[in-house]
């Protein structure tokens, strides 16, 4: 497998527009939730069964997505995962925020996968580059690890 920083500098290849990062930085957050929304969002009636009432609104498809997305971040980078654990936690919270307000979960879910992608193709047209993802389907979960290893540079944490 690859190390952290080989699959950083090869995403980083195609995202080097300052305009493209922006749009990065906005979009790539908003599918990863988008995802774990339109997850959730299937009925899963049969899970309550084996949950308390108390977590069951955080339990569901998108939940098992994010268990399944963070063996490949524990195997990347043990450092990674936990930052990427922490907002994949943060998503699924918000999801069931969405969902006990009365909103569809899938309908905004799909809402906002739809304009974020749009986004995604904006900010991959200006940059001149086809999306990495395009070449490796693994780069889909990449995006979020190279966003979340500027934040640990940024504090100044290894990863």
């Amino acid at each position: 497998m690859k190390t952290a920083d080989q699959w950083f500098e090869e995403y980083g290849e195609s995202h080097q527009n300052p305009q493209n990062k922006t749009i990065h930085w906005i979009c790539v957050p908003l599918i990863f939730w988008s995802v774990i929304g339109l997850l959730a969002a299937i009925p899963h009636a049969w899970m309550d069964a084996f949950f308390p009432a108390n977590i069951q609104p955080y339990v569901n498809y998108g939940t098992l997505l994010v268990v399944l997305g963070s063996l490949f971040y524990l195997r990347m980078s043990p450092k990674l995962f936990l930052g990427l654990i922490l907002f994949s936690a943060l998503c699924v919270y918000i999801c069931a925020l969405v969902e006990g307000s009365g909103y569809s979960l899938g309908y905004v879910s799909l809402a906002i996968f739809v304009v974020a992608w749009i986004g995604q193709f904006i900010g991959h047209k200006i940059e001149g580059k086809k999306p990495s993802f395009l070449k490796d389907l693994q780069f889909l979960l990449i995006g979020p690890a190279w966003l979340m290893h500027f934040i640990y540079k940024k504090l100044g944490l290894s990863y």
